[in-house]
């Protein structure tokens, strides 16, 4: 039982180019620092500046503007200019700007370093996926998503039950664990990753930036791309909750505080740990925007149950329920990016994809956060049951309109350089 559990791992780890893995690795190490500090930044914010919870999601509405026109400039050159260079320049300027927040006091000024640090830090996020995309064929890319997923949940599995142990302590040395951890990335990026792009698309180079952004033009006119993403903004901005409105929610409503809220989050990491690579392997071949409508139907049940339930066992009950959904999920969102993009514009469709995160971002946790200081906070969980419901039947509708566009592709890739 042992060895073939051992010859199935060695023979997955040899289907995938070992540069692939070398990201992966640079994935958990970046994501661990960032699990140490964001589970506790609402908390961290409302306590430091003696502020409503308005405040605090005025805080994350600045980071998502600047994450926006951070992740837009970010997708344009990572295709003009290369993966691994945006990628580099994300991780060290996030690091950055960690360091500066734990020295701020003033919150107008908090709010600059915000947008600044939502700017700078997101212009490598679509490079990294993009890279993800580069190194796979297609019919390998849901379970390569699926993988990068594991490797962020097997972070936020540590780096939660951590973090709340040190924020009980000082919150300033998770700031700082956040710097280091990118810090240690970028090193990793630099000397071990190759740049990824496709070497018959480098004259992209010779293009201006201008006419590179104008790209974004031509991704607007694909109507069933933008109608995926706006449905997924829906689903991005009940699940953001979980991560910013949900552990003030429970510490405030139900006296569930910091350390537990650490092992809720520390469940829904290791279950997806656990299953995600083996379920992704067995719905693959399901269509994805159907696996998608499912995983969908299911936050909208454990989401919505945060608004009924009082009991800490429930907590981790409807826990369970939203992170089933978020396995099934989590591979295909991406996989369906990156079929509808261009090699040519693989970067900027995947900051297009971004999007859906980044725009709910502007105004979800504030909205929330103005439900929970003047109404009932319950409300804010009955939303989100009723928004996924939304985006569950609206994702059976693009099913059906969209068939054709998920082919799968066969044809050969270019060669991508591997790490020996």
């Amino acid at each position: 039982m042992v060895n073939k559990i051992f010859n199935r791992l060695k023979q997955t780890y040899h289907d995938y180019p070992k540069t692939f893995w070398v990201l992966l690795l640079g994935t958990f190490i970046d994501r661990l620092g960032g699990f140490l500090l964001f589970p506790y930044f609402a908390i961290y914010i409302r306590k430091h500046f003696q502020v409503g919870m308005t405040e605090v999601g005025f805080i994350f509405t600045m980071f998502s503007v600047g994450s926006l026109l951070g992740g837009t400039l970010g997708g344009a050159l990572s295709d003009k200019y290369g993966r691994k260079a945006m990628l580099l320049a994300g991780l060290l300027i996030s690091g950055t700007f960690s360091i500066l927040m734990m020295f701020i006091n003033n919150f107008s000024i908090f709010i600059v370093i915000a947008i600044l640090m939502g700017i700078m830090g997101n212009t490598g996020g679509p490079a990294q996926q993009a890279m993800v995309a580069d190194l796979l064929p297609p019919e390998k890319q849901a379970e390569g998503f699926g993988a990068l997923r594991v490797i962020v949940n097997l972070a936020a599995t540590i780096g939660p039950a951590i973090g709340g142990l040190i924020a009980a302590y000082s919150y300033v040395y998770l700031f700082i664990a956040d710097a280091v951890t990118s810090g240690i990335t970028a090193i990793i990026v630099y000397k071990v990753i190759p740049e990824t792009k496709p070497e018959h698309l480098n004259k992209e180079k010779n293009e201006s930036l201008k006419s590179t952004l104008k790209g974004y033009i031509e991704i607007l006119k694909d109507g069933v791309y933008i109608i995926f993403v706006l449905i997924s903004m829906l689903v991005a901005l009940v699940y953001m909750q979980m991560n910013s409105t949900l552990s003030v929610f429970l510490l405030e409503q139900h006296g569930f505080d910091e350390k537990y809220f650490g092992l809720l989050l520390g469940m829904n990491a290791l279950m997806v740990v656990l299953f995600q690579f083996w379920v992704t392997r067995k719905i693959s071949h399901f269509p994805a925007l159907i696996m998608i409508s499912i995983g969908t139907g299911l936050y909208a049940i454990g989401f919505a149950m945060y608004g009924f339930v009082s009991l800490p066992i429930l907590f981790f009950f409807a826990m369970f329920i939203i992170t089933i959904g978020e396995i099934i999920i989590s591979p295909f969102g991406q996989t369906v990016a990156a079929h509808f993009a261009p090699e040519d514009k693989r970067g900027r469709y995947m900051a297009v994809y971004q999007f859906s995160w980044i725009i709910p971002s502007l105004f979800g946790t504030l909205v929330a956060g103005i439900i929970m200081d003047h109404y009932n906070p319950n409300w804010v969980w009955y939303l989100a049951g009723i928004l996924a419901f939304i985006a569950m039947v609206s994702y059976l509708f693009l099913h059906r309109a969209s068939k054709s566009r998920f082919e799968r592709d066969t044809s050969p890739k270019p060669e991508i350089p591997t790490v020996h």
